[in-house]
């Protein structure tokens, strides 16, 4: 997996020739994660929904949603101790909030943030969270520059959705490129420096997308925001037509939080899980749901007794855990994969108490969990 992660201001040509800095490891993996330890890096299927689409083709060309929208993208330069960096970003409301990515402004000393009309102007950053890799800069400029766009609601996608991207890949600025919404609900690596957390409903994208388009936006073809670029997949750390953008709604949430607060807390388990498929529970003698495969010390789920698989079976090739909890249903909630429980998760808040229904050496019974804080990144 490549993120494209801000990078040095080069020639074009150097720029061009760079080596891609690598993210974690490719390919699609089965692992997920609540705690630090273990991840999954993409889902292996797209999941379509049966909601009206976000992104409903318009009689708008690609060229006039650039002209109606390009104005409110822009370029990010960073300094810090590492040198200068360059990313993209676009204007969230009119009081000089804008949006990018977290790993564009980690360890920023300063950040300036250039205009379509050439002017640069400084920007500080407001607060970052590198779970979901987002991150608000508060900009000094002239109101007539502070334009925002529009979000979409990104829960109302459809794979096959039309995809526009605006940033400054390679330093290009104001590049377009357009593609659709190749897949719904991926799962990319967040950039944090504690393993195993990942960022889920992730958007996946053919619209060509490279190093310098972190933190721009992911457009309709109604003009809105449907998601922040954030990483591609590529061997080569080029554009291969498969893009993840971090999807409207989250960027809505996180946004809020960081503007009226500065940091975003998110709830933490502290597991290590893999799903267990209705297709396989049977040969292994479990339940369908999430297996837990580690418990991290001190965790929530490690002063609630739960307890980490022991063993694996190979069914079909494919190795499950056995011989420890598997978690079913979350406040009486059916958990059907690890998918599932992340979100139940994530929907919750530091200090909540959830009840958790596992199911341990085939009897089934509850637990008391009280989520905590995530660590520190």
């Amino acid at each position: 997996m490549i993120d494209f992660r801000k990078r040095p201001k080069t020639s074009l040509a150097a720029a061009l020739s760079a080596t891609a800095l690598l993210g974690a490891g490719g390919g699609a993996a089965t692992y997920a994660a609540l705690g630090s330890g273990e991840t999954t890096i993409v889902r292996t299927t797209a999941v379509e929904s049966s909601a009206q689409p976000a992104a409903a083709t318009t009689g708008s060309t690609v060229a006039e949603i650039y002209k109606r929208v390009s104005d409110a993208v822009v370029e990010i330069t960073v300094s810090s101790a590492s040198g200068q960096a360059q990313g993209s970003g676009f204007v969230y409301d009119d009081q000089g909030h804008v949006i990018t990515n977290h790993h564009v402004v980690d360890g920023a000393e300063t950040v300036s943030v250039k205009f379509s009309d050439g002017s640069a102007h400084e920007g500080t950053v407001l607060g970052s969270d590198p779970y979901t890799d987002l991150a608000v800069i508060d900009v000094d400029a002239p109101a007539d520059l502070l334009e925002p766009l529009d979000l979409a609601d990104s829960d109302e996608l459809e794979v096959g959705d039309g995809a526009i991207a605006i940033g400054s890949p390679f330093g290009l600025e104001q590049t377009v490129t357009a593609g659709i919404v190749s897949a719904l609900h991926r799962q990319i690596t967040a950039p944090t420096e504690s393993e195993g957390f990942s960022i889920d409903d992730v958007i996946q994208t053919d619209a060509a997308i490279n190093h310098g388009n972190s933190g721009g936006p992911l457009l309709d073809f109604e003009g809105r925001v449907i998601g922040v670029n954030s990483q591609i997949e590529s061997d080569s750390g080029g554009n291969v037509g498969i893009g993840f953008a971090v999807p409207s709604n989250t960027v809505e949430e996180i946004a809020t939080q960081l503007i009226s607060g500065g940091e975003v807390e998110h709830a933490y388990l502290g597991v290590g899980i893999e799903s267990i498929p209705a297709a396989a529970a049977d040969e292994l003698e479990l339940e369908e749901g999430a297996a837990v495969v580690r418990v991290s010390p001190g965790a929530p789920a490690a002063d609630a007794g739960l307890r980490a698989a022991s063993g694996s079976q190979i069914v079909d090739g494919q190795a499950y855990p056995t011989g420890g909890d598997v978690i079913t249903e979350v406040d009486g909630e059916r958990v059907r994969d690890a998918d599932e429980l992340r979100r139940a998760i994530d929907a919750h808040r530091p200090g909540d108490t959830v009840e958790l229904t596992v199911v341990r050496d085939g009897e089934q019974q509850s637990v008391e969990v009280t989520l905590e804080a995530r660590p520190a990144a």
